[in-house]
């Protein structure tokens, strides 16, 4: 049994949603309509949640998200789709593990001295506490997903599909384990990939060191940015066409402090116009120099330790912090007089973009994923259309980032996170990856076996998002039915991080693509435009139910989804979030107004859900109104189906504010104002039918004030989230046409009467040739009076006039004359005294300006952007007087 609505009886006389939000949306959820429907029969739509991670709070990031992916999903369950939102969230491993360090920090505790297993017990106890709020504030912006399906990234049903997906890369080889240049952040302890580094300009120095011979007969100084990893140099390069080096390849030089030997050698990567045209090679330590020790045959020295101290290679500078080893190795070089000069410079520094600490490039020990052989159908799959991505622009930037992708560091120093599966035996050095926690190795049967420390990196597992939470690798209903999905909604900057391997991993996994269209909304920022994140540390101040709680969830959802466009940042203004609940409260008042003059019996006006063919009502002010809904209808259609949210918004705005609030709505009332007429019987059905049709058009942007509203008005169905989205109907041009000109006229007169300052309660006279539009005039000749305020017995209409009145405003709306005695709209003798005294103060004004110019000495010595200001004061000063003396003879 359906429970009833949980809404007061009564329409409250103020809009006075919000509070009813919580029980509305606790009465969607137990009715089970964020379920999709039970019927094979119907198409599918599908959206996975970007899972938030569990570090915070959500923000208004995460607000724009849950607004597009919502309205989408409402949309699409309205047209009769099976709907599916899948939400969940991600364990977010860096992050996570470096907030719950911080609060752990602030008692004096590290995670050393608790211990790999109490530390991720406490992790998982932010997680139970931060996941519950996430999801409360998910529920209070309206989310309709289907949280009996909600999944999380380290539940046991996703890592069992995290150790298959790595077994399966594992054992084709595309999985490797190897000593590589990785990014290493030393505040996290671990490696980052190349996208989790920002690059930042920043001002430093270049230090110019000597090099000497053995023999200290010759030297060589190179330039460096970074001299305390000099002790990790097993190379000088100079390009092989710098004349100024050529004796020297091939030679010794010293490293100091250290005082190891190395060898000159010549390669192309060198840049003979940076510095001196001759570089350390730290292959070790810097990316370029990793790729030259690796065709040199160079060592490669580590100089550093995890936390960015340095080790033994670094010394008498070993267990000193990078920069203070940095200090004093410059102070020793300078007092050998080694340290030849230093020059100011701006230059890129990478950032961990989880701390902002400096990233240190470094040699390391970890786990690889073969990308390229991942990447080529990822490519194909967008190059032949089976992946759309909107807006197009970004389909550029996803082909090159795979085109140029190397291969992908998953293995992270932490404890929080999917531990990697494999095994290392103690007895004979085998290496085991397994489905299954192995108890003895295969190869000698011992049991003395122990687990890889590292875990994957958190993007490893989300990007199995889309099916591990269908319940991949088993073949489950949901995925056979639900997989792969429609659309895959989210921010433009994790194109990279997510969006690209999803669909390799979809590709690799499944065999198919994981989804059809990839839609990238813009960012959310800051009122000095930085994107707003978890990260920032005024993060608070973007919670979403802050706004909640002063507008109301819709004001906020309407603004988020009509502010942007697909792929193009915004920043909220709460003024415009004012605004859209006053656009709350218009449509909110004009259905109370309708409401009240259905009569006793509301019911009978029910909209039976077929499309009014305006030709067959009788007045043409319906006819109108009906075609003019039926085009926004199908406008709304094109747009949705192209995702273009914002704009669909927009237009549902201005038809409900604008024609059906400030036209249709004040044109009825002549006829609602007669009583029980055939007249007005017609308006009440076409108020109806027009209102209804539009309130489910704005549901899925503005889904608990419709949902609201609908519920009062006479209606079909238990609930607006199901009923079914407006049919296009047929359009009537003609009656469009003749509206136009109606409301332009109005306009017209409105106008007039202002710029003559006509009380609003004064009602005035109006002389009208109609031409071609005098029958729909004379038929609408009282909507005309009420709109305008013509005066009942002063309104003169006919198709033409023998003569053009005197002494009137004169309105030309296409072939429409509008004459307006001014005798209504202003006492013409005091209008004339007034304007009198203004055309003198300006003559005044100009003669004393033309009197300065004829002045030889004022023009002479006077600035001439002084003189210039007289010459334009003249200038403007005429056309003023121009303008008051034409009006001056209109009133004669």
């Amino acid at each position: 049994m359906k429970r009833k609505v949980p809404l007061p009886e009564e329409m409250a006389k103020t809009y006075d949603v919000p509070n009813v939000e919580k029980a509305l949306y606790q009465w969607w959820e137990e009715e089970g309509y964020f379920k999709p429907v039970d019927d094979e029969s119907k198409k599918t739509f599908v959206i996975s949640m970007p899972p938030p991670n569990v570090t915070g709070i959500l923000h208004l990031g995460h607000a724009i998200t849950s607004s597009v992916e919502d309205a989408l999903t409402r949309y699409h369950r309205m047209l009769g789709d099976a709907t599916l939102w899948v939400p969940g969230a991600d364990h977010a491993g860096i992050a996570t593990q470096n907030v719950v360090e911080r609060e752990l920090a602030k008692n004096g505790i590290s995670r050393q001295e608790l211990g790999r297993e109490k530390f991720v017990q406490e992790v998982w106890a932010w997680k139970d506490e931060y996941l519950d709020r996430i999801t409360n504030q998910q529920r209070s912006m309206g989310v309709s997903c289907d949280w009996s399906r909600e999944r999380f990234t380290l539940d046991d049903g996703l890592s069992r599909a995290v150790r298959e997906a790595f077994v399966r890369l594992y054992e084709k080889k595309l999985i490797y384990r190897g000593q590589y240049l990785v990014n290493w952040c030393p505040r996290c302890g671990t490696a980052i990939s190349d996208l989790e580094v920002e690059h930042e300009d920043e001002t430093a120095h270049l230090w110019y060191v000597r090099y000497w011979t053995p023999d200290h007969t010759e030297s060589m100084t190179v330039a460096t940015t970074r001299p305390e990893t000099i002790m990790g140099d097993t190379a000088v390069a100079v390009h092989p066409e710098d004349e100024r080096y050529q004796h020297m390849i091939g030679k010794e030089l010293v490293v100091p402090v250290v005082n190891r030997r190395i060898k000159v050698i010549a390669d192309e990567a060198v840049e003979k116009e940076f510095g001196t045209g001759a570089v350390k090679v730290t292959p070790a330590h810097d990316p370029t120099d990793y790729e030259m020790g690796l065709r040199h045959g160079l060592e490669f020295i580590n100089v550093m330790n995890d936390d960015s101290t340095m080790n033994e290679n670094a010394g008498k500078f070993e267990g000193q912090d990078r920069f203070v080893c940095r200090k004093n190795l410059l102070d020793d070089l300078r007092e050998a007089g080694d340290l030849v000069k230093i020059e100011d410079l701006t230059h890129s520094v990478g950032h961990c973009q989880r701390c902002h600490t400096i990233a240190e490039p470094r040699i390391s020990t970890q786990w690889f994923v073969r990308m390229k052989p991942l990447a080529k159908p990822a490519l194909e799959a967008v190059r032949n259309g089976s992946i759309k991505i909107i807006p197009e622009r970004f389909t550029k930037i996803y082909f090159d980032w795979l085109e140029n992708i190397r291969d992908w560091c998953i293995s992270r120093q932490l404890w929080w996170g999917h531990r990697i599966p494999v095994w290392y035996c103690q007895n004979c050095g085998a290496e085991i990856c397994s489905r299954e926690d192995p108890t003895v190795c295969p190869k000698c049967g011992s049991t003395n076996l122990k687990q890889d420390e590292d875990v994957l990196d958190t993007w490893f597992s989300s990007g199995l998002w889309p099916f591990s939470t269908l319940g991949w690798p088993d073949q489950t209903p949901d995925l056979e039915r639900f997989y792969p999905i429609s659309v895959m909604e989210t921010g433009y900057d994790i194109i990279f991080f997510w969006v690209a391997r999803m669909v390799m991993l979809g590709l690799e996994m499944t065999g198919e693509i994981p989804f059809h269209t990839i839609y990238l909304h813009g960012l959310v920022r800051s009122e000095d435009g930085k994107k707003v994140s978890k990260s920032m540390e005024d993060a608070w101040r973007y919670d979403p139910l802050l706004i909640v709680q002063e507008y109301g969830v819709d004001p906020l959802r309407f603004t988020l989804l009509t502010s942007s466009t697909p792929g193009n940042d915004m920043k909220l203004s709460l003024s415009r979030v004012e605004a859209n609940r006053n656009f709350a409260n218009k449509i909110w008042q004009a259905s109370r107004f309708v409401l009240g003059n259905l009569g006793d019996d509301p019911g009978k006006y029910t909209p039976s859900g077929d499309p009014l063919d305006p030709a067959k009502l009788d007045d043409a002010i319906d006819r109108w109104i009906v075609s003019r809904y039926h085009s926004l209808v199908a406008e709304v259609n094109r747009l949705l189906s192209v995702y273009q949210l914002g704009e669909a918004g927009r237009q549902i705005y201005d038809f409900l504010w604008g024609e059906f609030c400030d036209w249709y709505i004040e044109a009825t009332k002549v006829r609602l104002y007669e009583g029980e007429t055939p007249a007005a019987e017609q308006a009440k059905n076409v108020l109806i039918y027009v209102l209804d049709g539009t309130l489910r058009l704005l549901h899925p942007y503005m889904p608990y004030t419709t949902e609201t509203i609908w519920h009062y008005l006479p209606h079909q169905g238990e609930a607006l989230i199901v009923a079914s989205w407006p049919q296009e109907g047929p359009p009537n041009a003609n009656a469009e046409a003749n509206m136009d000109a109606l409301i332009e006229l109005v306009r017209g007169i409105r106008n007039a009467r202002s710029e003559y300052d006509v009380e609003p309660g004064r009602k005035i006279a109006a002389i009208i040739a109609g031409h071609e539009m005098t029958e729909f005039l004379t038929e609408q000749q009282n909507v005309l009076k009420s709109l305008a305020r013509i005066a009942d017995d002063r309104l003169m209409l006919s198709e033409t006039l023998d003569q053009v009145p005197q002494k009137a405003l004169t309105l030309v709306i296409g072939t429409i004359e509008c004459y307006l005695p001014l005798a209504d709209l202003v006492d013409l003798d005091r209008e004339r005294e007034r304007l009198g005294k203004e055309a003198a103060q300006l003559e005044a004004e100009i003669e004393r300006s033309e009197g300065l110019l004829s002045n030889e000495k004022f023009v002479n010595k006077a600035p001439e952007a002084v003189v210039q200001r007289e010459r334009d004061k003249i200038a403007d000063y005429q056309e003023r007087l121009g303008r008051l003396r034409e009006r001056l003879g209109s009133l004669d």
